[in-house]
């Protein structure tokens, strides 16, 4: 299993930037998809941007070009940049991976960090 821990989330003026962390421990083999998610209380988890083992990125459209994914393989640790914040990107973010060892596949989740823009 796979430990993610996230950092960097907080209160933020709307214009804004943030940058949030996502380490990764434990058991770490062949990873598949690194990404980020968001959740509003009352509103399903929505995905924000993901980045695949292949190098390709995707972003949901409504961050595109303010957001940024990107990842240090060397420290297991992968980002996400996010300017020009609105008060609409205030949710609770979590990193996820998902691994193939073998023939499992499994998804694994941080315990999500704040973020919050006032306008």
């Amino acid at each position: 299993q796979v430990q993610l821990v996230e950092s960097g989330g907080g209160l933020v003026q709307a214009g804004g930037s943030l940058r949030l962390s996502c380490a990764a421990s434990g058991s770490i083999s062949t990873i598949i998809v690194m990404g980020w998610y968001r959740q509003v209380p009352g509103k399903e988890r929505e995905w924000v941007a993901v980045t695949h083992s292949g190098g390709s990125t995707n972003y949901r459209d409504s961050v595109k070009g303010r957001f940024t994914i990107s990842r240090d393989n060397a420290k297991n640790t992968w980002y996400l940049q996010m300017n020009r914040l609105n008060p609409e990107d205030t949710a609770v973010y979590s990193c996820m991976v998902q691994q193939l060892s073998g023939t499992v596949l499994s998804t694994d989740w941080g315990q999500g960090t704040q973020v919050t823009v006032s306008s």
